[in-house]
């Protein structure tokens, strides 16, 4: 059962219409009943900016919750206290070996507790789920999102359930199982379980963080890019590439550079946003390249980038929007080049990224060789999730350990040996 909202935070203001503008309260929807445009958190920047100062943030717990003033919650979290504030790594070797001055990869394969950035999202949607006084909590997910329901629902107390097409990676289904949540496998597509969700949301009034409490959940995304700006002396980096599966990270981060500079923690300097998308399922960066912001469904992903495959993205004519109006644009990636990716990152960085990650490298690798980003310019690529639970990517691409005797001689046999240096 859902309590209505309580209005004692006047920094979070509303929820609005992205299409009309219509101002509805802070309770458990997402769709405007006049135009059915998507709802999201409105805030009071004057406010705000007279609220905060980098030294007020900087005093805080190293976690997401450190920009508290610009999340869409009541009072204090109630989840995911530990989660957030990921590195952000300055990736010389890598930088050298695509041929620019300043890169920089932020690292949300490390996240706490379920390793991808959707344990941003879930924090903030499940302490708005606990202060609206939801006990059953769910979602549609290709696999990251089911992982971090699931745990930070376990670590709260709530009941939840986690939708999922039945053929994704088993690492991530197994990550999802180890909570001990209701995983419900379905047959069919990423876009068919998104639809059953909102049906079963209707229906019993659970809490799905990518339905109803969507224009919640997609907020806790931002702090990606309000960490970005710190952790670069409260600077926002010229490129920024960006995985996209439904566009909302995309459209989050852009916002958050925005918002940093609407309550005059950053200079509002020029910044340009790029979008990074399998082949197998690219419905944006197709309409980007074919210049029209009218997103064409893709029916029948095929790529092993499962974490990407949203065929109907939500918030594609939003992300498109976004990176037109920063001077951004995007690119799409084969299997194959998602895999060099993978293993480029890992050796030259030290960062096992799962496929996601592996799109955005070879992509940014195809937008810098074609002069879309200058090579003498800062830019961070988002690394969104932990290479091991899409290890069977990339299996079948590795060479296999040496085997010896357990004596000298043949550990000196085997330096003799030529090997692959990186």
């Amino acid at each position: 059962m859902t309590i209505p909202a309580m209005d004692n935070n006047p920094l979070f203001s509303h929820l609005q219409c992205r299409e009309c503008g219509r101002r509805y309260p802070k309770d458990a929807i997402h769709v405007c009943e006049f135009d059915f445009g998507p709802l999201e958190a409105a805030y009071d920047y004057p406010a705000i900016a007279k609220a905060v100062t980098r030294a007020k943030i900087e005093a805080r717990p190293r976690s997401m919750w450190r920009y508290r003033e610009l999340l869409p919650i009541e009072g204090e979290p109630l989840v995911g206290k530990h989660t957030g504030f990921t590195p952000l790594v300055r990736a010389n070797r890598l930088a050298d070996r695509l041929g620019v001055k300043e890169l920089y990869i932020k690292n949300d394969a490390v996240n706490f507790p379920s390793l991808s950035f959707k344990d941003r999202v879930v924090s903030v949607a499940l302490s708005r789920a606990k202060e609206l006084g939801i006990d059953t909590v769910a979602c549609a997910s290709t696999g990251n999102l089911a992982n971090a329901v699931a745990a930070h629902a376990a670590s709260a107390g709530l009941r939840s359930f986690v939708l999922i097409p039945a053929d994704l990676e088993q690492s991530k289904i197994l990550n999802s199982l180890v909570y001990g949540t209701n995983v419900i496998a379905i047959d069919g597509a990423y876009d068919q379980v998104n639809r059953l969700c909102s049906e079963v949301a209707g229906k019993y009034g659970w809490g799905f963080v990518n339905v109803n409490l969507r224009p919640y959940y997609a907020e806790g995304s931002k702090t990606l890019g309000f960490e970005i700006v710190e952790q670069l002396g409260w600077k926002i980096p010229r490129h920024t590439v960006i995985p996209m599966a439904s566009g909302s990270l995309l459209t989050k981060v852009n916002k958050a550079y925005e918002e940093l500079g609407k309550v005059g923690l950053v200079a509002e300097t020029p910044y340009s946003i790029y979008g990074a998308q399998a082949s197998g399922c690219s419905p944006i960066s197709t309409a980007i390249k074919n210049n029209t912001e009218t997103v064409r469904p893709v029916s029948k992903p095929q790529t092993i980038a499962k974490s990407l495959s949203i065929g109907t993205p939500a918030d594609g004519y939003y992300a498109i929007r976004a990176m037109k109006k920063t001077g951004g644009t995007a690119d799409d990636c084969t299997d194959e080049e998602i895999i060099s990716a993978i293993l480029l990152l890992a050796e030259t960085v030290g960062i096992f990224a799962e496929t996601a990650g592996g799109v955005t490298l070879a992509c940014a690798q195809k937008l810098i060789a074609s002069g879309a980003i200058p090579r003498d310019e800062s830019i961070a690529l988002c690394i969104t999730g932990y290479g091991l639970k899409t290890q069977e990517a990339i299996a079948e691409h590795l060479g296999n350990p040496s085997v010896i005797k357990p004596n000298l001689r043949a550990f000196e046999a085997l330096l003799e040996q030529p090997v692959q240096s990186i």
